[in-house]
């Protein structure tokens, strides 16, 4: 007997007047459970745009949501290019399932497919992931590479146990799941090398009114993969097979000053055939969240980088 989910939904009142945000929000519905129960959830995403320009999928990672973007979505619409940005479940104004048992890696892979390729029918994807956005989205790569024309990947991996992971991200690890109150706002200014206004901070936090919507950005880092006996470290092993065999454009842009991911950009650089060639970046004087400390610049590179793929 599948047990409805109890889902949470952010007030939607907690969005009004964020900084530099003024998108329309949009809405696709998933199944909560794999095996297809009937109960759905909200999931948001923004669509702008061309509606004839090459998609650019925009996924964030853990504990932030498309506010992430907010700053690249401009230059990317204005170079031609169709931009949509989802809020992954349990973040931003995306439904929140509120126990933490009822997330887990393989549902999110499910539950972004679902979205991105049963409702809203996304094909030749540039896909563009950060953090847990890769662990998402460069599993739907390698299990649909038909889907994909291209890809950026920007501090982010695929670990599948058998890496050593950094001191920094075990110490992340460790707080996520010991702080009393996770505190969203200074976790994504610890993660930026500049001083983030106090307006920012506040929109990071606005999809969390308190500790009971906050249970999929607790429980994220334990979902990481870091033993052999992880289930999800076999699937990641799958993914890494897989992709070594996607020859279509492949790009990293990983920052200087981010410990956590530091130097899986030349393990993809290695792996991935459609890197090869490839002008990769790294962008000096950002941290883990490049999107906010060098957004404009970020998005350049990735319209210069599908502008020379389509010549």
């Amino acid at each position: 007997m599948i047990v409805a989910m109890k889902l949470l939904r952010t007030p939607e009142d907690r969005f009004d007047g964020l900084l530099e945000f003024q998108f329309t929000p949009r809405y696709a519905y998933v199944h909560c459970e794999i095996a297809r129960s009937d109960d759905m959830m909200r999931v948001h995403f923004l669509d702008e745009g061309p509606p004839d320009g090459e998609v650019v999928v925009l996924l964030h990672g853990e504990p932030s949501w498309s506010y992430l973007y907010r700053t690249m979505i401009p230059v990317l619409t204005g170079a031609g290019l169709r931009c949509v940005a989802c809020d992954l479940v349990g973040f931003g104004r995306s439904d929140k399932p509120a126990l933490i048992g009822d997330y887990s890696y393989a549902r999110h892979v499910e539950w972004m497919r679902e979205m991105l390729f049963d409702a809203l029918d996304l094909r030749n994807v540039t896909l563009v992931c950060q953090d847990w956005g890769g662990l998402i989205g460069l599993r739907l790569v390698a299990e649909h590479p038909e889907r994909f024309a291209r890809v950026v990947a920007a501090n982010t991996g695929l670990p599948t146990g058998r890496e050593q992971m950094s001191d920094a991200f075990f110490a992340w690890q460790r707080f996520s799941q010991e702080v009393p109150e996770l505190p969203i706002g200074r976790i994504i200014a610890g993660g930026c090398s500049a001083t983030l206004d106090d307006r920012v901070i506040a929109a990071y936090e606005a999809p969390f009114p308190n500790e009971s919507y906050k249970a999929g950005a607790r429980v994220f880092p334990a979902l990481v993969p870091t033993s052999l006996d992880d289930p999800q470290g076999a699937a990641n092993e799958r993914a890494w097979a897989a992709l070594s065999n996607f020859d279509r454009p492949f790009l990293t842009v990983f920052s200087d000053g981010d410990p956590i991911t530091r130097g899986a950009d030349a393990l993809f650089q290695e792996r991935v055939p459609g890197a090869r060639g490839q002008q990769h970046v790294t962008i000096e004087g950002a941290g883990h969240f490049l999107q906010e400390d060098m957004g404009p610049e970020l998005a350049c590179v990735i319209s210069d980088f599908i502008d020379r793929s389509l010549r």
